[in-house]
């Protein structure tokens, strides 16, 4: 063997090896679907915290903290922020399954797995803090809250998946920290994090590993 053969057959080595350890299916569709959803809803909810205007943030943000957690409104946020969670799921599926079958890969092996587990743990941990600060009244954290442990949940797993996802793992960690120093703009951070980064990483993962 020459020397480029050798070279071919450890870069055919090291390819099997990245795919038997990362999620390489994860789709950057995924994120620019679930950015886009995010964008349409926190804008509804700026508007219907708004009274039907989009006010300023620190006036919605000041509405919305005064809002008694048992309130018709409150309930429907909710379940505006369920919806949008339910629409990122069901897109990463569906975009993950998408591209499996275009590269020919396994939508579930044990790289998935992992995966699922180093993402859901931090994840499951932030939703019950999240919990606890509504319990106790304290919504003026939740826009940082969510960013910060949405980002370590990303952060956590982007060891058994694409590189993009420990970059956006920790802008998310960032916004979510700085925006504490800004409580009045919370649904500004929450758009930028959950909107715009997951447009911006998203593409960046499409062109680079999906587009043709």
């Amino acid at each position: 063997m020459n020397t480029q053969e050798h070279l071919n057959q450890l870069t055919e080595i090291k390819s099997l090896m990245e795919r038997s350890s990362r999620c390489l299916s994860l789709s950057g569709l995924s994120g620019v679907a679930a950015g886009s959803v995010a964008i349409l809803c926190g804008s509804y909810a700026w508007w219907y915290i708004g009274n039907g205007t989009f006010a300023s943030p620190v006036t919605v943000t000041n509405h919305f903290l005064a809002l008694p957690v048992n309130s018709q409104t409150f309930l429907h946020l909710l379940m505006v922020a369920a919806f949008t969670l339910v629409f990122a799921i069901g897109s990463a599926f569906f975009f993950t399954w998408q591209n499996s079958q275009k590269k020919g890969l396994k939508i579930w092996d044990a790289s998935t797995k992992n995966f699922l587990i180093n993402l859901f743990l931090p994840l499951i941990a932030g939703g019950l803090f999240s919990l606890a600060l509504i319990y106790h009244g304290e919504l003026y954290l939740l826009a940082s809250a969510t960013l910060v442990f949405y980002g370590l949940a990303l952060l956590n797993a982007s060891r058994y998946t694409h590189k993009e996802i420990r970059y956006l793992g920790i802008s998310e960690i960032i916004l979510g920290l700085v925006s504490m120093y800004f409580i009045g703009y919370g649904i500004l951070f929450w758009l930028v994090g959950f909107g715009l980064l997951h447009i911006v990483y998203g593409l960046l993962m499409y062109a680079k590993h999906e587009k043709v």
